[in-house]
């Protein structure tokens, strides 16, 4: 008796079942493509002629593109309700796949732009308009009402404080507006008084002709005079410091807007030096 050619087949019969055993392993297509170019052309043959055969060099080829390589093109979305710096509800943007993924489909805060969720979002648009003029305006009114406007007046000569000074101080921290955006204080504030130096007092800015914030600002007291400077009661570093309102009714309003940037930043800072073991 065979024993071997009898094991043999055991063998073969066992192994053959153990291959067939569906292991829970899935294939699975992956979402790449490779364009290539031959680089050397295989020769051209006339219409119903065999083919010649193609040699070592014709399978060749040199790599034009990679598509998982290449930038994906923005997503066009519409957006279900404010984002800020984006826009208002209904408005089509195109935006970067991870960001729209990521930052606006998930949380529901845009949908694909398709011509249902178009008309769809128009008519909301038409029954219930926005707010906001400009999806910029929540991120500026922010600004302005942490800012403090530190207005230099004269120390020589006697002035009025007018928009135009105002609008000076604005464009020397950077804001650029018009006097027409400015409303004044119910005050006259006249000057020189050293009195007033460094008291806040609020104006009202308007943006796109619509919303309104107030601001924080202080008069700061400047002198061609060498000597004349050291009367002024100068406050150093005064952007880390709140200060008493000028005007006592304007408390409420200099008390509801948030406190400035650098004054948070000044408190924090000295909570950890307090903190810091001896």
């Amino acid at each position: 008796m065979n024993c071997a050619g009898f094991s043999g087949n055991i063998l073969r019969k066992y192994v053959g079942q153990l291959l067939q055993v569906n292991h829970g392993v899935v294939a699975q297509q992956t979402r790449n493509t490779f364009i290539l170019k031959r680089r050397h052309p295989p020769p051209l043959y006339r219409k119903g002629s065999k083919p010649p055969s193609l040699k070592r060099r014709h399978y060749i080829y040199d790599l034009v593109k990679n598509t998982d390589n290449s930038k994906r093109p923005a997503l066009s979305l519409i957006l279900t309700t404010y984002v800020d710096g984006l826009g208002n509800r209904g408005e089509k943007v195109s935006v970067a796949p991870f960001k729209a993924y990521n930052k606006l489909l998930l949380p529901g805060l845009a949908v694909y732009d398709t011509p249902e969720n178009s008309q769809k979002y128009t008519v909301l648009e038409k029954n219930n308009p926005t707010e906001n003029t400009s999806p910029f305006v929540p991120r500026t009114i922010n600004v302005l009402k942490h800012m403090i406007l530190s207005i230099i007046m004269s120390n020589d000569t006697p002035w009025t404080l007018e928009p135009w000074h105002v609008r000076s101080a604005f464009r020397k921290a950077l804001v650029h507006l018009n006097e027409d955006c400015i409303t004044m204080p119910n005050h006259t504030i006249t000057g020189p008084n050293h009195d007033i130096e460094n008291r806040e007092f609020y104006v009202i800015i308007t943006v796109n002709g619509k919303e309104k914030t107030p601001v924080r600002c202080r008069i700061h007291h400047h002198s061609n005079d060498v000597h004349d400077r050291k009367l002024i009661p100068v406050v150093v570093n005064f952007w880390k410091e709140m200060s008493e309102p000028l005007f006592p009714e304007d408390k409420p309003v200099l008390d509801s807007l948030p406190i400035p940037f650098l004054v948070q930043r000044e408190r924090q800072n000295q909570t950890v030096d307090y903190d810091e073991p001896l």
